[in-house]
């Protein structure tokens, strides 16, 4: 007698450097709500305050920056409140920063289950850029929080049309840090000291982003060019003019954005793709 397998999922090697497979992500969406669930119960189990530091850090961040940028440095924030201006950089940063952070380790802190078990790697990163998402929220909804005090105070809030930026927004900041993420974790598989090098990186990469200052106070600066062609910037710019309709919007500069960012993106899909089949042999 013939008899002939027939089988519901076949795992084959890939074949080529573009052969990224984007469907499996989605046909493991489970995985990555599963993932998402772990690394939220995880970041908090056996702590005492849980989620609350999440109001915690932007609260003391935001009133260290506004005593040293405000009061000290006496640099101007475009007639919005100070702790707004504040508050709304280190909300969308913190959000930027903590997906380049947790996904640039993804080779490194998933070995012993990727040797193990086969399901698309592209999952895991995913599901940090997802929960960080989720942390993303908890702080945003504390800055809406504090708008609507000054609102009720000053009888000034803004909310308009300009409010449909911010999703999209808040995909770039997110495309942007998988992207470099990806692309660091493809590359410490070998060289393990690039890990050393992101901690101070991303700390020297925010002040080289309007994040302390707006955009309008380096006009007349000799190095104002060189911020604004940070593709950071212009995205931080828009967050806060869609926010408090103050500021400008650089559609130029927020479509060079756009651009890196899809740029970026695809070369680290293609680094990823192309270590994840060898990374067993140098992690």
């Amino acid at each position: 007698m013939e008899s002939k397998d027939n089988w519901d999922l076949v795992i084959e090697p890939k074949t080529s450097l573009f052969d990224l497979k984007l469907k499996e992500v989605w046909k493991y969406r489970d995985l990555l709500v599963l993932f998402v669930r772990r690394d939220f119960v995880a970041a908090y189990k056996q702590t005492i305050l849980g989620p609350v530091w999440h109001f915690i850090q932007p609260i003391f961040t935001t009133l260290i920056f506004t005593l040293v940028f405000g009061k000290i440095a006496g640099i101007p924030t475009d007639g919005i409140p100070s702790l707004l201006f504040y508050m709304s950089g280190i909300t969308l940063w913190n959000y930027f920063s903590a997906c380049l952070s947790s996904t640039s380790n993804t080779f490194l802190s998933n070995a012993g289950i990727f040797g193990k078990v086969y399901f698309p790697r592209l999952i895991s990163p995913l599901s940090t850029v997802v929960s960080n998402l989720v942390k993303f929220g908890i702080q945003f909804l504390l800055l809406l929080g504090f708008m609507i005090y000054f609102g009720i105070v000053d009888g000034n809030f803004h909310f308009g049309y300009s409010w449909l930026l911010i999703p999209v927004l808040v995909i770039m900041m997110a495309m942007m840090g998988l992207g470099l993420g990806i692309i660091i974790s493809s590359m410490t598989t070998k060289y393990r000291d690039l890990n050393v090098l992101l901690g101070f990186g991303v700390q020297l990469l925010m002040y080289a982003t309007p994040v302390a200052y707006p955009m309008s106070f380096l006009r007349s600066k000799s190095y104002a060019a060189w911020i604004q062609w940070n593709p950071l910037s212009p995205i931080l710019e828009a967050f806060r003019y869609a926010l408090f309709g103050q500021g400008t919007v650089d559609v130029f500069h927020l479509a060079y954005s756009f651009v890196f960012i899809v740029v970026i993106l695809f070369i680290g899909l293609l680094m990823f793709n192309k270590v994840e089949k060898t990374f067993m042999d140098t992690v």
